[in-house]
């Protein structure tokens, strides 16, 4: 008994100064990754993969050796991501499958047929979102209630899917892509969009805690992304603390490697941002946001 405590102690010890280094030096945590190719034989699936974070994701997870499961509302840019990397690292396999997360029936289909081809998912990231929402009050409900259904919703039943296929593997890795605008509630435009990504951290974490109850082997992973630049927002004006997305996407796929529970990125400045938005008063919040 006293073997195991001592073995635990020492693997969560071991785990921490992982995560540690993940999250202060990404791209060398990465490099080190890469020589090893850890993604070889394992399978990555991702959503909202046809451009901006998730395509990113896609990148750097090839890169790393994994074989990819790749969905989005845009065949030809999935086929275009597809011929590239496939042309890059030729011993991966990328299977993609057109997908609209506002079909809630079409995520489990996608999924399970993603199952099919590749006879195991390693690891699921639930990333397709939008960004758009409007201040309270101001007749703009069909916008607000579409954000909230895609990015909620929608990530709940992307959630379902992947949590069916870890159920019957006993293994796998759930990540949530939310935000660091879930951290309090925020003003303006940002009402509806912040409100999602929480509770799609909030359902992450409930799922966590379902493993801690029931003792199964799966993950999850919350990743809260700070200003990341990608061509969806390429025209907004510049934020404080913004970074370009191959420096974005290193930090989320590091932290996703690392196997940390939770993790603001990049961690410098956001996972002080972040216990700061906590706690201070919310009229300084909104100076923030």
């Amino acid at each position: 008994m006293q073997s195991k405590i001592i073995s635990s102690m020492t693997q969560a010890a071991k785990q921490s100064k992982e995560q540690l280094f993940s999250a202060i030096q990404p791209s060398r945590y990465l490099k080190g990754l890469n020589k090893q190719q850890v993604g070889r034989d394992k399978t990555v699936l991702i959503t909202g993969a046809s451009s901006g974070l998730g395509e990113g994701m896609a990148r750097l997870f090839a890169k790393l050796g994994y074989n990819l499961a790749i969905c989005a509302r845009r065949t030809e840019r999935l086929e275009q991501l597809k011929a590239e990397l496939m042309d890059r690292y030729p011993k991966i396999r990328i299977e993609h499958r057109v997908l609209d997360v506002s079909n809630y029936d079409d995520i489990f289909k996608v999924f399970d047929a993603f199952k099919a081809d590749f006879g195991h998912i390693d690891r699921v990231v639930v990333n397709a979102g939008v960004g758009e929402s409007r201040r309270i009050g101001k007749g703009r409900f069909e916008t607000n209630r579409r954000t909230a259904e895609i990015n909620f919703i929608s990530a709940l039943a992307q959630c379902e899917a992947a949590m069916k296929i870890f159920r019957e593997q006993n293994s796998g890795h759930l990540v949530v892509i939310s935000s660091m605008s879930a951290m309090r509630g925020l003003a303006g435009h940002m009402t509806t969009y912040g409100a999602s990504k929480a509770g799609l951290a909030h359902l992450a974490e409930g799922i966590r805690a379902d493993m801690l109850i029931t003792k199964l082997p799966i993950k999850v992973s919350t990743i809260y992304p700070g200003y990341i630049r990608t061509e969806i927002n390429e025209n907004a004006k510049k934020l404080p603390f913004e970074v370009d997305a191959q420096t974005g996407t290193k930090a989320m796929v590091a932290a996703i490697e690392s196997g940390v529970e939770e993790a603001c990125v990049p961690s410098l400045p956001w996972s002080i941002v972040g216990q700061a938005m906590k706690h201070l008063p919310l009229n300084i919040v909104n100076k923030i946001s």
